[in-house]
């Protein structure tokens, strides 16, 4: 009896044995859904080595973002001002011995704004996001410090466009943004092997002006590594699940015609392949660019992007593209483009980014007395219209509803570019201000004026070639001799008049200051009327 007790007894704990063991999947279900991992959650206020490691989960802030303009607008401000107030947390918790790691750049947003929202409203906010690593969401789980293993990694580099060098990696990639290095750990047998040693770029889509644009832009060092090497890599800091790209803001970017046809129309070939999974690093960072482009590169990257000449963190990503694909002023070559990307592409993407709701302009009926909207391009300093209050009522007369923009107007870029998308005809003097054509819906007008002086063919490599891929018609005002007000500064007999290009072949310097910064234009009302009568014909229906 005593022995069937006792086997009676042991069942009941075989049983409940069971048990337990069936309760463990639920029990770490449940600790995953309710954050009840306190040495995650506290990732942030627990240094456990000298340097602070985060790995970036941007998986799931991808599912985050909304597509809606003004929402990722917030969103990407909001996620600036947390790297701020994140970087002010750390900077009292730090020991002062311990090696600073700068993070992403500073806020858009004015300080002003910062302080508005105040502790609370940041906490708040950090909750809400879940974001608790200074460029973007952490994964709970954090890894080592460095490379888990080895591993093989590839450098591939082309050296052969006249607009840019490119060098792609992928592997064991470390970024280290303030010594500009980026060094490729264990590089394969087939990689490229620079003779000395290390290869560098200028990460900006201008590399024909050596000696002039491209010195205002700094140098990338890249470092392969062999896998016997005996130097170590510095070891990671901040490990990231998506590839970066690195791009340069300096160069004339604060020109929006480079701005566009340099910097975004170039970023947007090389980085949009990743659907917003990558990371993007900003060397010759320039504050006012970043913010002007804030929609554009919320929509490009799920991520703030990071100032990578005051990164002093080793960053590590599986892949790393130094340079951006450019083919051709202001435009794209399908067949070039790493995923044949066109205009058209690029076109749909800004129409997303700024939700611009015209895709395509359709002609006003003028039984019904629609206006078709002419948008008028002013220039105050050089290259301006006279009498341009005479050329906008011919316009109203004709029958256009004129819209004018000075350059005050255009500074908002994401307010403009709504602007221009509503109009179906664009006019103006050759100049960066025609850029904007970018947001024009498919089928809509431009009509650049010429100025005098032999200038067609920098008129049509910017505003006239790069058109037919974008859908939109060209029409060109080629200003006369009279329409100069060059004519009140030089004789009829000088080579400004008679013998144009001889100035050209005086170099370029002397070109730009006689025939673009030298010259306004007072058009000839009965000449342009005549053009804006023919353009209405076009874009109206009866």
């Amino acid at each position: 009896m005593k022995a069937r007790r006792n086997e009676s007894s042991k069942k009941p704990r075989c049983g409940g044995a069971a048990a337990a063991w069936l309760l463990v999947p639920l029990l770490v279900l449940v600790v995953l859904k309710t954050d009840s991992l306190p040495q995650l959650t506290r990732l942030r206020e627990t240094i456990i080595t000298q340097v602070s490691v985060e790995t970036v989960r941007e998986h799931e802030l991808r599912s985050k973002v909304s597509s809606s303009g003004l929402e990722r607008e917030k969103i990407w401000q909001q996620q600036q001002q947390l790297v701020d107030a994140a970087k002010l947390k750390d900077a009292d918790r730090v020991p002062k011995t311990t090696d600073s790691v700068a993070e992403a750049p500073p806020s858009p947003a004015s300080s002003d704004e910062i302080a508005s929202h105040g502790v609370d409203g940041i906490k708040d906010l950090k909750d809400e996001k879940n974001i608790v690593a200074m460029n973007g969401e952490v994964d709970g789980s954090s890894r080592s410090s460095d490379v888990a293993a080895p591993r093989s990694s590839k450098l591939s580099c082309n050296f052969s466009s006249e607009r840019m060098d490119v060098c792609a990696m992928d592997g064991d990639i470390r970024v280290h943004g303030k010594s500009a290095t980026v060094y490729v750990v264990a590089a394969s047998n087939d990689s490229y092997r620079p003779e000395n040693g290390t290869v560098t770029i200028r990460p900006y889509s201008r590399k024909w002006e050596i000696s002039t644009t491209m010195q205002m832009v700094r140098e990338v060092t890249i470092r392969p590594s062999a896998p016997a090497e005996e130097t170590a890599p510095p070891q990671c800091t901040v490990t990231h699940a998506v590839p970066a790209v690195v791009f340069s803001t300096g160069g004339y970017s604060y020109n929006f015609f480079h701005t566009m046809t340099d910097l975004v129309i170039p970023l947007f070939n090389t980085a949009r392949e990743y659907d917003g999974h990558v990371q993007l690093l900003v060397t010759d960072y320039d504050r006012t660019t970043i913010f002007k482009l804030r929609h554009f590169l919320g929509k490009l990257s799920d991520f703030p992007v990071i100032d990578f000449d005051a990164d002093d963190a080793v960053r590590c990503f599986p892949a790393v593209r130094v340079g951006i694909e450019s083919h051709k002023e202001l435009g794209i070559i399908p067949a070039l483009s790493r995923k044949g990307y066109t205009m058209k592409d690029f076109q749909g993407f800004l129409q997303s980014a700024y939700s611009l709701k015209r895709a395509w302009a359709t002609p006003a009926n003028r039984s019904s007395g629609q206006r078709p909207r002419l948008l008028m391009m002013q220039r105050r300093k050089s290259r301006a219209l006279t009498n341009e209050e005479d050329a906008l009522a011919a316009a109203r007369e004709v029958g256009f509803e004129v819209v004018v923009a000075g350059p005050e107007v255009v500074k908002n870029m994401a307010q403009f570019a709504e602007v221009v998308n509503s109009c179906d005809v664009m006019v103006g003097v050759h100049g960066a201000g025609l850029t904007n054509l970018v947001f024009l819906p498919r089928s809509a007008t431009v009509v650049q004026i010429v100025p005098w002086g032999e200038m067609k063919w920098a008129c049509w490599s910017a505003f006239r070639d790069p058109l037919p891929d974008m859908g939109l018609r060209y029409v060109e005002y080629e200003v006369t001799a009279d329409e100069t007000t060059l004519k009140d500064v030089y004789p009829r007999d000088h080579a400004v008049f008679t013998n144009p290009l001889s100035i050209h072949n005086e170099g370029f310097g002397k070109m730009w200051s006689i025939f673009l910064e030298g010259q306004n234009v007072t058009i000839d009302i009965d000449r342009f009327t005549g053009a804006m009568r023919q353009i209405y014909q076009f874009v109206t229906i009866s």
